[in-house]
């Protein structure tokens, strides 16, 4: 892989991780109830979730995904069926920051809830089987394609780190402005609402 194709990748990996979905959601969520710091469990679990998907793909699961229709549709409705329960529990959220239950907010369960959001997620897995074609150099070594891929897995996973931590910090400027419980009941419905319509988002899509 040159630089110049590293380059357009890397480009490519910025508008992936930056275009609003699940994961950026679950972690903007996470940093205005718990704050930048505490987000880190959320990050590094999406980041899992994230892992998997590429090794997926790089051993080629991800081709099997990509067309079996009963693959795709299982792993599909698990996505939908956990993205709405996420929205349900924010619903159902008490309110403010302080009176939530140290459960809640325990770092192993925001990293598990976190993995799951991107690993239960096809899209991710149908989209990456489309993207890493188009940079891998043809005619080379089985070798350099595995090389090509960790490159190109190493990227997506720390440009996702960054931008993520960015929405951590947008999102925990907002955390001062939560004063009560009512508030924060609103926010955590808005929250609960986009669970929802992420999840809603991902019943309609279909593969091309």
């Amino acid at each position: 892989m040159t630089f110049g194709i590293w380059l357009t990748f890397l480009l490519a990996a910025c508008l992936v991780s930056l275009s609003p979905g699940a994961g950026a959601i679950n972690t903007m969520n996470s940093g205005m109830t718990h704050g930048v710091r505490a987000t880190l469990p959320t990050i590094l679990g999406l980041q899992l979730g994230y892992a998997i998907q590429i090794l997926v793909v790089a051993i080629g699961l991800g081709a099997l995904l990509a067309s079996s229709t009963t693959a795709f549709l299982v792993i599909k409705w698990i996505g939908v069926a956990y993205l709405v329960w996420l929205g349900i529990q924010k619903w159902r959220a008490s309110g403010a920051v302080a009176i939530q239950s140290r459960a809640e907010s325990a770092p192993h369960r925001q990293f598990w809830q976190a993995a799951l959001v991107n690993l239960t997620n096809p899209k991710a897995t149908v989209f990456l089987v489309a993207l890493f074609p188009q940079f891998i150099a043809m005619g080379e070594p089985a070798a350099s394609h595995a090389g090509q891929l960790l490159v190109m897995g190493i990227t997506l996973l720390g440009v996702d780190i960054l931008v993520m931590g960015g929405y951590a910090v947008l999102a925990s400027q907002f955390k001062a402005f939560i004063t009560s419980a009512a508030r924060m009941r609103i926010v955590n419905r808005v929250f609960g609402s986009f669970f929802i319509l992420a999840a809603g988002v991902l019943a309609l899509y279909r593969r091309a």
